[in-house]
């Protein structure tokens, strides 16, 4: 299967990695390739801008599915949308099959009708961003043009093993039996690469957790 990446941050890196790791080719399309230190032979590296549709319509093209993994920085929030939108454009031009997207634990509710950001304590940092996924998931929510799926980590997602364990969940956070939400960025990998292989969440949100 040919993956087109955008994001090289911490998730990113790891679903390039897991992918690679599968036998897939993915295209890794970045600002700046020669920052970019990972090399395998079915890794190619693109210049491609997310917020502009002629440039992610070049870069997909050819491609059979989309990621985007990419983390603004928050001089860059108010972009969240704007990428959204070009992303969703440019595939749409390109004809590739389908749109994944990394998502916002803070979209996500604790209980029917009840969000996460209205009940979880919040840093005052987080919030900013919390608030432009929020928009980003509206605009994803509301499109019927592209097969898109939103992918959201739970709470807590760092750096950490690969059990290649986990518990889906769709609109809801799913805690362990401590009340806790929260994956290694590298199972977070494996759950999204499984969705790739084995689509099951179609236009719909979904999550993952231990």
């Amino acid at each position: 299967m040919k993956i087109a990446l955008f994001g090289s941050g911490m998730i990113g890196l790891r679903v390039a990695q897991e992918a690679l790791s599968r036998g897939h080719e993915v295209t890794a399309i970045v600002r700046h390739p020669a920052r970019i230190q990972l090399r395998h032979p079915q890794l190619t590296l693109r210049e491609g801008n997310a917020l502009n549709p002629e440039s992610v319509t070049q870069v997909v093209a050819g491609h059979d599915v989309v990621v985007s993994a990419i983390k603004l920085s928050d001089n860059q929030l108010s972009a969240v949308t704007e990428a959204a939108q070009s992303l969703l454009e440019g595939v749409k031009r390109a004809e590739v099959k389908r749109l994944l997207v990394v998502g916002g634990a803070g979209t996500m509710n604790v209980a029917p009708g009840v969000r996460a950001l209205d009940v979880i304590p919040i840093p005052e940092e987080w919030k900013p961003e919390i608030m432009a996924k929020l928009e980003e998931w509206e605009v994803y929510h509301k499109n019927s043009d592209v097969d898109w799926t939103y992918f959201s980590p739970p709470v807590f997602i760092e750096p950490g093993e690969r059990t290649g364990t986990y518990r889906l969940g769709t609109d809801q956070l799913v805690t362990d039996e401590k009340g806790e939400s929260r994956i290694s960025a590298e199972d977070f990998a494996v759950a999204l690469l499984d969705e790739i292989e084995q689509p099951r969440f179609s236009r719909q949100r979904f999550t993952a957790a231990y």
